[in-house]
C-alpha cells in the first residue's frame, strides 16, 4: 500500500511539474535606454616645452541596450547583451603657458558586447530584484578629429583616431516589475570597466622572487542608469 501511495505522489508531482514547465515563460527580451557617466584614463607624457597630456575621456551621454535572456531555472538566467553609447571624446592638456585646457576631439560611438549570467530573486513574483555579471568586450569606435590646426589628409578628410576593442566585464543590479505575465518594466544600474593600460609604479623587491616592475592598471569605466520594457515568451 505504501508503495502505491509513493508511486501516486511521484506521478502527481511529475504531472504538475510538466504542466508548470509548459505554462512558464522562459525567454525574456528587453530594451532599455538611459544615461551613461563615462571616464577614461590619465597620462603624464610631457614634451620638451612643458606641455603634458593629462587625460582622455568619453563624455557622459545617452545610451541604449537590447538583451535576450533564457530562464534556465525560475531564478537563474543566461543571455546576451548589446549596448551602444553615442558620445564624444575629450582630452585634457596641461601647457606651460596656458595651464589646463579641455578639447573635444570628435564624435565617438562605444559598443558593448557581453554574455551574462543573472540571478533573479523570488519566484514568479510581480517584483523581482536581480544581480547580473557579464563577460565580453567593449569596442571604442574611431574618431574623426575636428579641431582647428589639425591638418586634413590628402583626400580632404579629417585626421582619424583608430578604434580599439578591449576585454571588459559588466556588473548590474536591477528590478523587474511585471504587472502582467508577458510584459514588464526593467530598472537597472550597471557598471562596465574596460582595461586600457598599466602605468609603471616603480620596483618591488622580494628576497625569494627578486625585483620586478609594479604596474598601476587603468580602466575606462561606464556607469549607466537606465530603464525599459521586458517581454516574456
Amino acid at each position: 500500500m505504501t508503495f502505491r501511495y509513493v508511486l501516486a505522489t511521484i506521478t502527481l508531482v511529475g504531472a504538475a511539474t510538466a504542466a508548470f514547465a509548459q505554462d512558464e515563460k522562459r525567454i525574456e527580451i528587453s530594451g532599455t535606454a538611459g544615461w551613461t557617466f563615462s571616464d577614461g584614463v590619465d597620462g603624464d607624457a610631457e614634451d620638451r616645452f612643458g606641455n603634458a597630456f593629462a587625460s582622455i575621456d568619453p563624455d557622459d551621454a545617452f545610451s541604449w541596450n537590447v538583451r535576450v535572456g533564457y530562464m534556465v531555472t525560475p531564478n537563474a538566467e543566461i543571455g546576451a547583451l548589446f549596448g551602444v553609447q553615442s558620445t564624444s571624446l575629450g582630452v585634457t592638456l596641461r601647457t606651460a603657458t596656458l595651464g589646463t585646457s579641455n578639447f573635444t576631439l570628435g564624435d565617438e560611438t562605444i559598443y558593448n558586447y557581453h554574455g551574462y549570467f543573472a540571478y533573479n530573486f523570488g519566484e514568479s513574483a510581480m517584483v523581482r530584484p536581480y544581480v547580473l555579471l557579464g563577460l565580453g568586450a567593449t569596442s571604442f569606435g574611431g574618431v574623426s578629429v575636428d579641431l582647428p590646426g589639425i591638418p586634413v589628409q590628402h583626400d580632404n578628410s579629417r585626421a582619424e583616431i583608430g578604434g580599439s576593442t578591449k576585454f571588459s566585464t559588466t556588473w548590474a543590479a536591477g528590478l523587474k516589475l511585471f504587472p502582467t505575465k508577458s510584459i514588464g518594466l526593467r530598472l537597472e544600474a550597471r557598471w562596465t570597466p574596460t582595461y586600457i593600460k598599466s602605468d609603471s609604479e616603480g620596483w618591488w623587491c622580494d628576497p625569494y622572487w627578486g625585483c620586478y616592475v609594479v604596474g598601476d592598471a587603468q580602466y575606462s569605466n561606464q556607469y549607466e542608469l537606465g530603464g525599459g520594457v521586458t517581454f516574456r515568451f
